[in-house]
């Protein structure tokens, strides 16, 4: 099973030459490259799940009922959140949606186990950091899906022929044959795989000029909407299975 997922975040990044990139200019580049997401998905019939910045989930509203409309899954990004704001934001967006947020993804940032159930998520899907050295560390972890504290935690997966991680940053810097192999040869020896993209990286980064490291900006962008549309073309020629993630795990 391929679960294809979306960090949906605004960039970071500061703009070059002390030129300046509003909030709401930076929340609307990642409008624009969520529903670019959004039309590849659907032109393939592919359903995903989409995780959300805490902090930008109530200032996209249209957006999150276009996500939900297509059928996609809506969760959580937490980035820096507390648990109070935490519970606020998935009480509005379970209001505002009429659907439950069972899942939440972590990265530096990670509220406790017996919290997040409290707030009654159902699973955690946490993310380590990705740069350029990252996906050259050999890495030894379990790839399968564990219970605790009466959440089900999905662990990021990871070649077991390459041992490269399937983050935002393989993804982008890989040649899409390469990758493709590797997804398949996954598939042979795992239940699952999950990856995940960040909307930010399909920032047009010659209209937005965001001082970033030259190895972020490859293939970034349009590149990207090909790469993934490549990508999605080819599972469905393999006929490849795909999930959201609540659909998955439940």
């Amino acid at each position: 099973m391929i679960l294809l997922t979306f960090n949906i975040v605004n960039m970071e990044a500061e703009a070059k030459n002390s030129a300046q990139i509003s909030d709401d200019e930076r929340l609307k580049i990642t409008e624009d490259n969520t529903k670019a997401v959004l039309r590849i998905l659907d032109l393939h019939d592919v359903k995903a799940s989409f995780f959300i910045e805490i902090s930008i989930v109530e200032k996209l509203q249209n957006l999150l009922k276009a996500i939900s409309s297509k059928g996609h899954e809506i969760a959580f990004y937490n980035q820096s959140s507390n648990l109070h704001r935490i519970e606020e934001t998935k009480k509005w967006s379970q209001d505002f949606l009429e659907k439950q947020i069972r899942g939440i993804r972590q990265k530096e940032v990670k509220i406790p186990q017996e919290d997040l159930k409290m707030l009654e998520f159902n699973y955690v899907s946490n993310i380590d950091h990705a740069d350029i050295l990252f996906p050259f560390k050999r890495l030894k972890r379990d790839t399968e899906i564990i219970e605790e504290d009466g959440l089900s935690i999905v662990p990021e997966s990871i070649s077991p022929y390459s041992q490269l991680p399937y983050n935002d940053f393989v993804f982008q810097i890989l040649p899409m044959k390469y990758y493709q192999n590797m997804v398949f040869e996954t598939l042979k020896n795992d239940d699952f795989v999950l990856i995940y993209l960040n909307s930010w990286q399909f920032t047009d980064l010659k209209k937005y000029r965001f001082n970033l490291p030259f190895y972020r900006k490859l293939n970034a962008g349009k590149k990207m909407e090909d790469k993934l549309d490549a990508l999605l073309t080819w599972i469905n020629e393999k006929e490849l299975a795909t999930s959201r993630m609540k659909d998955y795990i439940f």
